[in-house]
């Protein structure tokens, strides 16, 4: 090797090893992967789609309105790639939770137990593709011989696909993500989480409740995470008229994940299914 080489005998360049996978000064940009510039922080595809420009400067509005433009091209395509990327499931259930769950908690183990005890039942296991309960979903899947599903988003930090997944997507926009979760599932779970939990699990009340999707069960796991935000909404939605009594009906509170298996199973034989 020439003294001029500057990498070693494995190829590797001398300035340092190559980066893992999850150098956080990389990051996914729909399917591509790019390296930031140190520090740099990052701005998502959505923050640049909702970022607010002021249309009273010409030269920016019109940049703008060249840019949404071509979004909709980008937005159509992520569509596309979705739609043929998941038209081969069948019965699938999509799992949500936090992405904070530290694999050894009682949780984490939680959400182990429902993708295997779903992928046992015969169903496919969505979830965000992430760590914490999605990686334990997914891993879960995987252990039953389950197809495992991963659709991950593009965030300010990294998150990567996790290593349980065999079929993912990495996606630009929320929106689009979030109607692959709804297309192609029979049933929602959600495990302990927050923010985005809540927000999967409130749109996914909204959507049945308003009949935008033919009614499915919605199962909460876990009675000490989720039982005060259930009580909170008989006591203060609905003695207020902002919901209706037969709206609670559409949660399913439970413990174990063969108590959500259970309850998918019933919904599905209701509806003419297995």
């Amino acid at each position: 090797m020439s003294s001029a080489d500057p990498s070693d005998e494995t190829g590797r360049h001398r300035s340092g090893d190559a980066p893992s996978p999850d150098d956080l000064e990389t990051c996914y940009v729909g399917p591509v992967r790019v390296r930031r510039e140190q520090g740099e922080p990052g701005k998502t595809t959505d923050r640049r789609l909702l970022e607010w420009v002021d249309p009273r400067d010409a030269d920016l509005r019109a940049e703008r309105t060249m840019r949404d433009s071509w979004r909709v091209l980008r937005i159509q395509s992520e569509f596309v790639a979705g739609f043929d990327a998941l038209s081969e499931v069948a019965e699938a259930v999509t799992v949500f939770g936090s992405a904070r769950l530290v694999p050894g908690s009682d949780d984490f183990d939680l959400a182990v137990r429902l993708g295997r005890a779903l992928g046992e039942a015969g169903y496919a296991v969505i979830t965000g593709g992430g760590p914490g309960a999605m990686e334990a979903a997914n891993r879960g899947a995987w252990d039953a011989g389950a197809q495992s599903i991963g659709l991950n988003i593009e965030l300010p930090f990294e998150q990567h696909l996790n290593e349980w997944v065999d079929v993912g997507m990495n996606f630009r926009y929320f929106f689009v993500r979030k109607t692959m979760f709804v297309k192609y599932a029979q049933a929602f779970v959600c495990l302990p989480g927050g923010f985005g939990t809540l927000d999967e699990l409130f749109e996914a009340l909204t959507l049945v409740q308003t009949k935008k999707v033919v009614r499915f069960p919605i199962v909460l796991i876990g009675r000490d995470h989720w039982s005060g935000l259930v009580d909170w909404m008989r006591e203060v939605l609905l003695t207020k008229g902002m919901i209706s009594p037969d709206d609670l009906d559409l949660l399913h509170l439970v413990d174990e994940p063969s108590e959500a298996v259970d309850i998918i199973g019933a919904a599905a034989a209701g509806r003419g299914g297995r």
